[in-house]
Formats: structure tokens, sequence, C-alpha cells
């Protein structure tokens, strides 16, 4: 991480907003949250505004949300954060930065999913209506996300050895047992479709105990849909996995399952494996 030498703050976003979109810069503001590559803010009651601020390569990740994200967001079911305007680098910050729709909930790692067969409904729906064919134009993945497995092996038996040796994985023969399983399993036959890539607890919001929203589209990418259907498992209780399987579509075969399974139980699921 490379955080940026600017401090961000409530007068920096004020007045950043004064100079490139005074017509929101009066609206009630405060921090939201510090993320891996953003800061956001709260502005009003149903806009954030997004600043990169710690790695490199997060100005790209905004561009590409702002660019791609109102074109999917009316056929996801769930609310997602869409774009509603650019920030572009000035001498009052040298990084663009984006406003967008507020996501009201709580993030799943704070408030884990209880209404099992709801939240496996909802998952199912969402990825179904998320994975469908992209264009040309449409973003590469980061951190091997949503390519072959295979490719992955080098980097995963680098990760897999950090981790143990932090003992962080109790049983690393298991895991790597899975990983050999699946770099071995058919790969993705069809198409890339988009994916979000990034579906861990913090990314997907509840509320009451099932799923109300889904943020944080810096890893939107194409490819195979595997590396979002690893969701079920860290998302779901116990029980409700199979239900998602049977209610996404289309239905993912053994081998789908088994590059998911991989990617739920890397042990750098966080960056990839």
């Amino acid at each position: 991480m490379t955080h940026t030498e600017i401090e961000v703050n409530a007068e920096l976003v004020r007045d950043l907003l004064r100079d490139q979109h005074p017509d929101l810069a009066d609206r009630p503001l405060r921090l939201g949250a510090r993320g891996w590559d953003n800061q956001m803010w709260r502005l009003g009651d149903d806009l954030a505004v997004r600043l990169p601020w710690a790695t490199r390569d997060a100005d790209e990740l905004l561009r590409k949300e702002h660019a791609w994200l109102p074109v999917l967001a009316p056929r996801l079911p769930l609310p997602v954060p869409v774009p509603q305007c650019l920030g572009e680098p000035s001498a009052l910050f040298p990084r663009p930065w984006i406003v967008t729709t507020w996501v009201a909930g709580e993030p799943a790692d704070r408030a884990p999913v209880t209404r099992a067969e709801e939240a496996a409904d909802a998952l199912a729906a969402f990825l179904t209506a998320l994975h469908r064919p992209v264009p040309d134009d449409a973003p590469a993945g980061r951190f091997g996300r949503g390519g072959s497995l295979a490719d992955g092996s080098e980097r995963f038996a680098k990760q897999l050895a950090s981790a143990t040796e932090l003992r962080l994985v109790p049983d690393p023969d298991a895991v790597r047992a899975v990983w050999d399983d699946a770099a071995v399993a058919p790969g993705w036959a069809g198409p890339p479709v988009w994916l979000h890539a990034d579906l861990h607890p913090a990314n997907v919001l509840t509320a009451d105990g099932a799923i109300c929203g889904v943020v944080d589209f810096s890893d939107l990418c194409a490819g195979d849909p595997a590396v979002d259907l690893a969701a079920a498992w860290s998302l779901l209780p116990d029980g409700a996995v199979d239900r998602f399987h049977a209610a996404y579509q289309p239905a993912p075969d053994a081998a789908a399952l088994r590059r998911a399974r991989t990617w739920a139980g890397s042990p750098a699921t966080a960056r990839g494996p």
C-alpha cells in the first residue's frame, strides 16, 4: 500500500465538491470508511464520495467503476453504489474521485447472514443477473481473478507457504489438495462473463439477517464465474450452499464447483490466489 501524501479530510472533500460539483457541496459530510483502495465519505443520506488513498491502481479502478457500473446496475436485483459524477485530478487533489449512490446496510463481516434461505436466493439471483457475457472492451481481472487456476499455481504455492509460516492455515496439505484438484479440473468453457471478483463479507451488506446490497466493484472484470460462486461458502450459513447452487442459473457443473471451492479456500483469497 502507498498512502497518498495528501491528507484526506472533510475540508478537502468539501473543497473538491465546491470546485467541481458545487450543487453537492452544502450537503452534510462525514467519514464512512477507509478501505484497501479508497476512502468513502457519506454525503447526505443518499450519496457518498470515494477518493483513492492507498494503492497505485486505485485511480484506474475508480474510472472503471464510473464507466461500467451505470450500465450494469439497472439489471441487478440488489442495490449497488451507482456512480453519479466523476471528479478529475486538480491542484486540490491529484487523483480522480467519484460520487456514488449510498447503499444502506451493515457489512456481513460485522452482521453475518442469519436468514439462510432468503440470503441464498438473493445471492443466486444477483450473480445470475451479473454473470452475463461481456463486450470486447471489458476489463481484465487483477491478481488472476477470473482466469485459469493453473496459471496461478506458483503464486498460490508462495502464499500458502507464507500463510503456513504465520500459522494461519492449520492443515496446509488439505488446502494444497483442494488446489491441486481444481487446477486439473476442466476450465470455464463459456464466454467471459461479468464478475464482481471480490465478494468477501465486507463487500456484501445485510439487514435483519438478509442480504440487502453489494458494494465495492473495484475488481469488476471479465472471466470465469467460479471466482464469484466461491462467495457462497464465506457468506452463507451451514446448509444454505446447496440451495444457492440450485437457485443460480445456469446450474454450475462439478468442475465449476471444484474451481469455486478452491477460490473460497485459498489462503490469500482477499487478494487472489
